[in-house]
């Protein structure tokens, strides 16, 4: 839990930050807005402005006995340590508070705990709050939103939505105020939120570092004078923090004076019609947050600037239609839309008002466009299209969504047999195609790693499968029944040693057995990709890409790492770490080109060291290995048996592993990538068994050959 600080870097320094200041405003001002998300590399002074934030707010009046800071005026009658006395009883201010959820949270941190001890010797249901009740009326701050796991933010979320906390758990039935402004930073780089949970926020701001050099040394010249004597830095920014304090009062107070015309509605609904967004809490958010800044500039009435500035801040993060979109608004998509959702000005030199135009006859369609069609495009730009035309782009829209297995990829030569291709022309870039549904590929043995949706493990959510003991003071959700059965051999000797009179069950500290839970991990999916020529025609290696694509889509959905390492010519290369990132690994590999000769055991090797590091930084992740490849081996000497034993070694390790094969389907198959399988103890695979819906129809395939 954090207080304002005395000697905080003020609000007012951060210097060219302004869209993040003005939505932290904003959602301080309005908390219905939903909160703030902040997306930027590191360094960016994200977490700095979110701390300052507090030292503007102003104080808080509480009931002073009420743990959950119920407002003395208006009392929750739901609330825990209800009834309140009559008109709120003892009040007290404090100060805005912030609190901060580490990334390590438990969800008994988060919602509250049961006091076990007391619950199962005295028979009392004692709930102590959590950090949501700690943030009720305040700012909940979660550094690193992205790395939280999926069950903790969708608490947080839900309880952001509703402006409740509810525990229904473990013989506790507690429901308890939580509203707050919910403020997430994030670095992309370290992955991406689901997209129902991105939405959930209401505003979102992307940072970057300014590349102006003056702009650099003024925050390089702040930082440095605020170090040095925080308290005269402080002073010299006490005016501009209390004119900004003043002034969130004043737009708080103004907020429910604010009109909001049926023409900005229209126009906020049109906005949002034109970028496709999902639901309807885009047209809520936008509105909420065009009241808040027509308070916040001080107008009572909802203006066309109030709208542009909502729709910037609640709108990039809705407009993606999947992960590997760029975050981010048009600004000249956005202008278009307000300029078409504003109505004209009357023209009182108009001859003829029912006709805007001008009663010229050359739109010649029915809403004054062209021939062209409804919206009157010119025929020649696509308002029309000839119908060999759309035959030919339908064609082209039947292959992209067949699967990869019923596609012909084979060229002529490739169709020749030929046992080993020369190498193909280096430095060719195929592009994917459109990722279609991936299998699941796992780790088949259950082990203990983190909280996902890939391999079983045991986590803490899923199914009791057994219990264990309490480690110290550990929290988590006990297992009740061991906890008896471990606690009733004692009862006897128990009750000899005690004087007082002692429950029907008495129970210790160190009879308290915790669940065991099987659910699923997320894993560390390392992808070795063969970008050498013996893979084949360029078309060939865009089949590659997109299976690839397809299966760092599913990582994505999965909460999982990713890596990726290419071989070709004479090296392997590291192409992108370990990462959180799918979104940076898609671009990593749609750049990636392709040619020259096959360095396999390089390949093999350059993972093995990539694996080894990784498991050093984060133990608990268990990684599974994809390789995907011909088979073939041409670099070096022996290349293809130094291949095979590089893979032996690898399988020793107890590496859960993947073989993608990539042989072209027609000609003579070598088998070599099967064999390379054996070797690993891989799981294997065609290229066309990627896809999900093919698995069923390979299968098939085989067993009738």
């Amino acid at each position: 839990m954090r207080s304002a600080l005395t000697n905080g870097f003020p609000f007012t320094a951060v210097v060219g930050m302004e869209d993040l200041q003005l939505a932290l405003i904003l959602a301080a001002v309005s908390p219905a807005i939903g909160g703030v998300l902040i997306r930027g590399e590191k360094g960016t002074a994200k977490s700095t402005a979110v701390r300052a934030l507090t030292e503007i707010l102003p104080p808080v009046e509480v009931i002073t006995t009420c743990r959950f800071s119920c407002d003395p005026d208006h009392p929750d009658p739901d609330c825990p340590d209800a009834p309140h006395a009559e008109g709120g009883g003892e009040r007290s201010l404090r100060p805005a508070r912030l609190v901060e959820l580490p990334v390590g949270a438990t969800e008994d941190r988060v919602l509250g705990s049961l006091h076990l001890e007391r619950a199962l010797s005295e028979g009392v249901t004692a709930y102590e709050p959590g950090l949501l009740a700690a943030a009720h009326r305040g700012l909940l701050y979660v550094d690193e939103v992205n790395l939280l796991h999926d069950h903790l933010v969708d608490v947080l979320l839900d309880a952001a939505a509703m402006g409740r906390a509810t525990v229904e758990r473990d013989g506790v039935s507690v429901t308890h105020p939580a509203r707050f402004v919910l403020v997430g930073t994030m670095n992309p780089e370290e992955g991406e939120l689901r997209p129902q949970l991105l939405d959930r926020f209401g505003l979102t701001v992307d940072v970057v570092a300014s590349r102006d050099p003056a702009v650099r040394v003024e925050v390089m010249r702040a930082r440095l004078t605020y170090e040095a004597d925080p308290a005269a830095f402080v002073a010299k920014f006490a005016d501009q923090q209390r004119e900004l304090a003043e002034r969130i009062v004043k737009a708080q107070s103004l907020l429910s004076e604010v009109i909001l015309t049926d023409a900005a509605l229209r126009q906020i609904a049109e906005i949002c019609a034109s970028f496709d967004v999902d639901g309807m809490r885009a047209d809520l958010v936008t509105a909420r947050t065009a009241v808040a800044h027509a308070a916040w500039s001080g107008r009572t009435v909802v203006e066309v600037e109030d709208v542009r500035a909502a729709a910037k801040l609640a709108l990039p993060h809705r407009k993606r239609r999947n992960p590997f979109d760029a975050p981010g608004l048009d600004d000249e998509q956005l202008e278009q839309a307000i300029t078409d959702s504003t109505p004209p000005d009357p023209n009182p030199d108009d001859p003829n008002p029912d006709d805007p135009d001008g009663g010229g006859s050359d739109g010649g369609g029915p809403d004054g466009g062209s021939d062209g069609g409804p919206d009157g495009g010119d025929v020649s730009d696509g308002g029309r299209q000839d119908p060999a035309d759309r035959e030919s782009s339908a064609e082209q829209d039947a292959s992209a969504d067949q699967p990869p297995a019923d596609r012909d990829v084979e060229n002529d030569r490739e169709s020749a047999g030929s046992a080993l291709p020369g190498p193909a022309p280096t430095g060719q870039i195929a592009a994917s195609s459109e990722p279609y549904k991936a299998r699941l590929l796992s780790i088949q043995a259950a082990g203990a790693g983190v909280t996902g949706r890939r391999s079983r493990a045991i986590t803490e959510a899923g199914r009791v499968v057994g219990d264990r003991a309490r480690v110290g003071r550990e929290s988590g959700r006990p297992h009740l029944l061991a906890t008896i059965r471990a606690a009733a051999p004692h009862q006897h000797s128990r009750r000899l040693s005690s004087t007082a009179d002692r429950p029907a069950l008495s129970v210790q500290g160190s009879d308290i057995r915790l669940a065991v839970r099987e659910g699923r991990e997320g894993n560390l999916v390392l992808f070795c990709v063969d970008a050498s020529g013996s893979m084949g025609t360029k078309r060939r290696m865009g089949e590659v890409k997109t299976a690839i694509v397809s299966l760092l889509l599913d990582a994505y959905q999965r909460r999982d790492k990713v890596g990726l390492v290419t071989f070709a010519g004479a090296t392997a290369t590291v192409a992108l770490p370990p990462t959180g990132s799918v979104e940076t690994a898609v671009r990593r590999l749609e750049s990636l080109p392709t040619g020259g000769r096959t360095p396999l055991a390089e390949g093999l090797l350059q993972a093995v060291d990539v694996l080894r590091i990784a498991a050093i930084r984060d133990p608990r992740r268990r990684p599974l290995l994809v390789l995907v490849t011909d088979g073939r081996a041409t670099h070096g000497e022996s290349a293809f048996a130094k291949a095979k034993r590089a893979a032996g070694w690898l399988g020793l390790q107890g590496i859960a592993s993947v073989v993608v094969d990539c042989e072209p389907r027609r000609g003579v198959r070598l088998g070599l990538a099967a064999e390379l399988a054996t070797d690993l103890g891989a799981e294997y695979l065609d290229l066309g068994e990627v896809a999900a819906g093919n698995l069923v129809k390979a299968v098939t395939a085989r067993s009738a050959a």
